[in-house]
């Protein structure tokens, strides 16, 4: 791991090089890899790039625009991943011309948004018929149990498997695939070791405030993205929703 981002943390994304991030930072990355086989030779928009590490990993395969509101990311963007086209602009009106791309790509974001839907609608006006959406978010059930209101406070509104399904039908797509991110057998051994759950054990030291014990940072440090999987089975209980939707 680097000794730190250069675009700053914010609560709302996820940046690779820290130690003491690299858990979530491996969990998205692992649902880019697991969609990006899906953007061969399209041209794909990244709607909420973020840091950008994302769209640079579909650049690989795709021609990537990557759109982001915060201008500093769009800099940053510019700047690091220089086979993504990086481009200011508001997710509530997605600044391209009806039908312009294959794919949509939405990872872990809609979750922050505050009009999902119309949100939806611009997806679907910007892909060519037949064209691909692509969504994780985290899964209301496991990320904020037994709530409404989601825990994060940056969360605007988190969704269950089938609210995730209704919101796409809903705006004209047609869903292909409702899968979800599980701890692997390296993880669950983690969560075993930590008192049932890494997840837990990490916020315990946010909340706190305190140093990170030496056993736990080693441990979240060394997550790779192959520690978790993608499934369709036992969704409910999945960290993530993984979609794949045709407009």
């Amino acid at each position: 791991m680097s000794s730190g981002p250069t675009l700053p943390l914010t609560g709302e994304r996820t940046v690779p090089g820290i130690a003491e991030e690299n858990y979530w930072f491996r969990r998205h990355e692992i649902a880019y890899r697991h969609l990006a086989p899906l953007c061969d030779g399209k041209t794909v928009l990244e709607a909420g790039c973020g840091e950008g590490y994302g769209a640079a990993l579909l650049a690989e395969r795709a021609t990537v625009i990557g759109l982001d509101y915060d201008e500093s990311a769009i800099e940053h963007v510019g700047g690091k991943y220089p086979d993504v086209r990086a481009v200011r602009g508001n997710l509530a009106s997605l600044p391209l011309r009806d039908g312009t791309v294959d794919v949509v790509a939405n990872l872990q974001v809609i979750e922050h948004l505050w009009d999902q839907e119309g949100f939806l609608r611009e997806c679907h006006r910007v892909l060519r018929p037949g064209g691909r959406l692509l969504v994780t978010t985290p899964n209301r059930i496991t990320f904020s149990p037994g709530r409404d209101t989601p825990l994060n406070p940056f969360h605007t509104r988190e969704l269950a498997p089938s609210e995730l399904d209704e919101l796409v039908r809903a705006a004209g797509f047609a869903t292909e695939y409702l899968g979800g991110v599980h701890h692997g057998p390296a993880l669950r051994e983690l969560d075993e070791r930590f008192g049932g759950s890494i997840i837990d054990a990490q916020v315990q030291v946010a909340v706190a405030g305190t140093g990170w014990p030496e056993d736990l940072l080693t441990a979240v440090a060394a997550v790779a993205a192959e520690d978790f999987t993608v499934t369709e089975r036992d969704l409910d209980a999945s960290l993530d929703l993984v979609l794949v939707a045709r407009a």
